[in-house]
């Protein structure tokens, strides 16, 4: 599975940004997905996790409510709505999947792509 995340960039405090990853591969649909991010000197983490239908989500305490993740098997796509961006929410994103979804909420996927930077000024 090969990832390609983008649509991170720089925005005020408050703004949104909407961050899109489009997947390779056949078994799109087979796969948990979620999206992680790692701010700098600090340690990847959890930030939104899919089902492979998409009818469940999971998402880190901090953004419930502002982020909100969802997917297009069609077109093999995963999204992350970023809303009433906070400087503390910048950090590089990435996409990831997992045949389970443990492995998303724990930060260990078994594929992840190149990040795409967000960074929200105050």
């Amino acid at each position: 599975v090969q990832l390609q995340a983008s649509g991170g960039g720089l925005v005020q405090a408050g703004g949104s940004l909407r961050l899109s990853c489009a997947s390779s591969g056949r078994t799109f649909t087979s796969y948990h997905m979620g999206w992680l991010r790692q701010a700098p000197g600090k340690e990847r983490e959890f930030v939104a996790h899919i089902t492979p239908t998409g009818l469940s989500t999971n998402y880190k305490d901090s953004v419930r409510g502002r982020f909100s993740i969802s997917r297009d098997n069609a077109k093999n796509t995963v999204y992350l709505q970023l809303n009433s961006l906070k400087p503390e929410d910048t950090a590089v994103y990435y996409c990831a999947a997992a045949s389970d979804s443990r492995r998303i909420l724990i930060a260990q996927p078994e594929y992840w792509g190149q990040g795409t930077l967000v960074t929200v000024s105050s």
